[in-house]
This record gives structure tokens, sequence and C-alpha cells, in this order.
């Protein structure tokens, strides 16, 4: 199976799915020694259903156990408990060689997505990027209760990478339309850096273009599944996918606008 998925259309918005993946390559899965489902539940399943109204996106096809591309390249192959949730995932360590062939399909990705946002930023002048993930809230077991929601925002949006003097206006824009889409007769519960500040793949693209692209960390909340059997809620989730296009007007007007203001 290849390792993403790439789909490049017109305009400046771009959406990345870059945890949605669960496959492994054999050579990965034989030393593995965690359970699928413990796989699946740290990953990000659905999340390319969140964002297949986008014109450009990356859909991320194998497995973060595999090779993480949300985290720095010397941290993106879990080798420590300490990099996974405490949990020891392997039977015996990856030898050099699978690790290898893991940093090439990683530093494949970022070849591609930064000659991909290079010519995007080049027609379009800035680009606009929705860094989609969904996040645990159960952790306790699948019978305990869920997690404060004081804590754990149904969208925690991560700005933590971001120029906010430069990008603000965006940020604002997109929380506010995110926030007034009509859930199921309610507002969704979306906040700023509350639980997650943005991983790597935001840090890159804001160190990469800090003057021409503007990349958000969406993550939701996994109250549209189940985490611990991976059921999904379709209804749900069809709901959310059409609460995060819902943006997509809006964050073209706030585009356009801090591109006019900042003389781009």
């Amino acid at each position: 199976m290849e390792f993403f998925q790439l789909t490049v259309g017109d305009g400046p918005l771009v959406a990345a799915a870059i945890h949605n993946g669960h496959s492994v390559r054999d050579e990965v899965a034989r030393n593995l020694s965690i359970s699928e489902d413990d796989r699946l539940r740290e990953e990000d399943p659905f999340t390319e259903a969140l964002i297949d109204w986008a014109p450009t996106r990356f859909v991320g096809r194998r497995s973060r156990y595999e090779v993480d591309l949300n985290r720095p390249r010397e941290e993106a192959i879990y080798l420590k408990p300490e990099q996974c949730w405490g949990a020891s995932i392997w039977g015996s360590p990856p030898s050099r060689e699978v690790i290898q062939r893991s940093l090439a399909n990683y530093d494949l990705f970022y070849k591609t997505a930064y000659a991909v946002l290079s010519q995007l930023i080049a027609r379009q002048g800035a680009v606009v990027v929705l860094d989609v993930h969904s996040y645990n809230h159960r952790r306790g077991g699948a019978h305990v209760a869920a997690a404060d929601p004081s804590d754990n925002p149904e969208v925690n949006v991560g700005t933590g990478t971001l120029n906010r003097q430069r990008w603000g206006s965006i940020v604002d824009r997109f929380m506010k339309d995110l926030g007034s889409f009509d859930y199921f007769g309610r507002e969704l519960d979306v906040r700023e850096n509350v639980r997650f500040f943005g991983g790597y793949f935001c840090r890159w693209i804001h160190q990469t273009f800090p003057d021409s692209a503007c990349a958000l960390a969406v993550e939701f909340k996994k109250f549209f599944m189940d985490e611990w059997t991976g059921e999904v809620d379709r209804r749900q989730l069809a709901a959310l996918r059409s609460a995060l296009e819902s943006t997509q007007s809006g964050l073209l007007e706030a585009l356009s606008a801090s591109r006019a203001s900042h003389g781009h």
C-alpha cells in the first residue's frame, strides 16, 4: 500500500489527515508486539472523511507506529515507551535497515509537501493548511467516565507554532465559523490551545513558509466514535465533515484580507 495519498486541486486551501492510516509494512509488523486494537486507539481513523472536500489534501495510509509524520525526524519512529504513551510496542527492536526504509518514506512525504506547498504559494500567494487529527478522552477504559469536558474541547485548534500577529485574523475567522455551525441544533465547543498546540507538521510549515502559509492543527475529540471499539457514528461524522467544510469561504475571505493588509 502507498505510504500517503496526495490530491492536488485549485485554490489556496490544503487539508491533511496524516494520522489516518492503520496499515504497516510486513517487515515492521513482524517486530511489533502492540495489538491492532491498541494501535487503532492512538491513530486517527476517519479523519480522511473529514477533509474529503478540500481541493488539495494529504492522507496518511500507514500507521503512525510505522513512522509518525507529526514528529521531528529523529523522533518519528517510536523506539522507547515514553515516545508512545508508555507502551512497549516492539517484540524485538526494528533493524537499522527497517528504520531507514521507514525514514525514507518520511523524507518522501516532507519532500512532496515542500514541492506541493511551494507550487501552490507560487500560484496563490499564500495558503491555509488544516492539519486534522482526533484525540482520545476515555483513556481510563471503555466503561470509565470520559475526561472532564472543561479541559477537553470537542474541537481543539492548535496555534502554538504560528505567528499570531501575521495570521491571527484567519485563526479567529476559522474558530468563529466552526463554532457557529448548526450541529444538531447546538454549537460545537471549539477552543484554542487547550489540549494541543500543534505538532511538528505545523511547525515545519511555519518555519519553511513563515510569510506565506498558515497551518492550523484541528483536533476533534473522539466523541463521534467509540475510541475503544473503533465504531463510528456516521451521522456525527458527516455533520463534522460539513462543519469543517463550512469554514471554507471564511478562510478564503480571511486569507485574501490578510494578504492585502500585509502587502502580498
